[in-house]
């Protein structure tokens, strides 16, 4: 992996991070701050990719338009799911499990359906995600997942990881095999959503607006930077950085979000989610590196 791929990978985790942090600031908006802030995404890069689009560079096959659907569909199911995840539970919690998740699910799909003979290096990852998912949610307290929605931001966070797995195979089939610009596959993925949410906002539109009073400027962030996040990714693939480095290493956005989590909304993190965080990190890396 070249030092600019590795230097975009860490600058999308950051950025990945911080526009999580705003998405749970408007957790209670729901699916209307969704579609709020991919509409934002629609506007802010719609310079970008008219002008590759103008230049006649982009070529698109039936192959390419159906990829390009699929990650629409996909990505919109993990923007609500992670959005009511931040309904039910902490930052803290829903971020760092859904990050660990996906890479788990991804290595228990293989061994379940793909038949494939786990490694010691891989079951030894699958057990420090678990371990790492238990002291994130019950800090250190197990007893915390027998009491009254102790388990809803580890069953929302692993729905979200599940969509994440799937969105990134897909993404890194469209940039690395069909070619396709990661601009061009982002906005035309957000612009889908943004179809798909309208008829839901639009059958309301006053509940809507009431609803958005004071968090325009938390779905302007979210709606810059998480393109801009994922896109930063999508760029380090398509320069030829390994899927097998990439997304594990997109990982230390876990400890990020913690700390935000901490220092911005006040959160109870303590030292067993930090430490739960690390540990999810390694597992991340067994995974990834079996």
């Amino acid at each position: 992996m070249t030092l600019a791929s590795l230097l975009l990978i860490v600058l999308a985790a950051v950025t990945h991070a911080i526009w999580n942090l705003l998405a749970k600031r408007a957790a209670s908006v729901g699916p209307v701050f969704v579609f709020a802030y991919n509409l934002v995404a629609c506007i802010g890069y719609a310079p970008s990719v008219l002008y590759l689009l103008s230049g006649g560079t982009v070529g698109w096959t039936a192959g390419g338009v159906a990829v390009v659907l699929l990650s629409g569909v996909i990505h919109l199911a993990y923007s609500l799911c992670l959005q009511r995840g931040y309904q039910v539970a902490d930052l803290s919690v829903i971020y760092p499990v859904a990050r660990g998740t996906g890479p788990m699910l991804s290595t228990i799909g293989a061994i379940l359906l793909l038949g494939e003979v786990p490694s010691g290096r891989s079951l030894g990852g699958l057990a420090l995600v678990v371990i790492g998912i238990g002291l994130i949610a019950t800090r250190g307290d197990l007893s915390a997942f027998r009491r009254p929605g102790g388990q809803s931001g580890v069953r929302w966070g692993a729905a979200t990881g599940g969509l994440i797995a799937s969105y990134t195979v897909v993404d890194a089939h469209a940039v690395k095999a069909l070619s396709i610009m990661p601009v061009i596959l982002d906005w035309f993925s957000n612009l889908l959503r943004f179809a798909l949410l309208a008829p839901i906002v639009g059958a309301n539109p006053r509940r809507a607006i009431h609803a958005m009073k004071g968090y325009w400027w938390l779905a302007i962030g979210v709606g810059l930077l998480s393109p801009l996040s994922y896109i930063l990714v999508l760029a380090a693939l398509r320069n030829g950085a390994p899927l097998s480095l990439v997304a594990p290493m997109r990982e230390m956005s876990m400890m990020v979000g913690a700390v935000l989590a901490m220092v911005i909304l006040r959160e109870a993190v303590g030292i067993w989610r930090l430490a739960g965080c690390g540990v999810l990190i390694v597992g991340v890396i067994a995974l990834a590196g079996a």
